[in-house]
């Protein structure tokens, strides 16, 4: 769906993101490797790691082994999430939590994953 629709985007809500990177570069294997005997060959032109970087986003909230492999999960495409009211979130103490899992990255790394990121996922109209 991904090549079909090239201005459609996904986004991993209370997924995390630790997963990613391993994931990417599996399906990218299995796409060089095998695509041809998997009859993907002519539908899926380029490695879907590629599809992931344009069009899908990961959401985490409390993932310091994402945060870990952040330049694999790829800087544009996470967005830090609050998950309130849900039972499994980092509210009421959810800034303590942002600030101390992301303390260390720099400030406009930072606005990208609280706020810049989710801006362009959405398409809204924010400075």
């Amino acid at each position: 769906m991904l090549v079909r629709f090239p201005a459609l985007k996904l986004a991993y809500s209370e997924g995390q993101i630790g997963w990613i990177p391993y994931l990417l570069e599996r399906a990218d294997d299995v796409w060089k490797e095998h695509r041809a005997w998997g009859g993907v060959a002519d539908l899926v032109p380029e490695p879907p790691s590629t599809y992931y970087h344009r069009q899908v986003y990961g959401c985490f909230f409390r993932d310091h082994h994402g945060l870990d492999s952040l330049e694999a999960v790829g800087v544009d495409n996470i967005t830090f999430e609050t998950d309130y009211p849900h039972t499994d979130s980092t509210w009421p103490h959810t800034l303590e939590v942002a600030r101390k899992m992301m303390g260390h990255l720099p400030a406009d790394v930072v606005h990208k994953i609280v706020r810049g990121n989710a801006i362009r996922m959405l398409d809204l109209d924010l400075a």
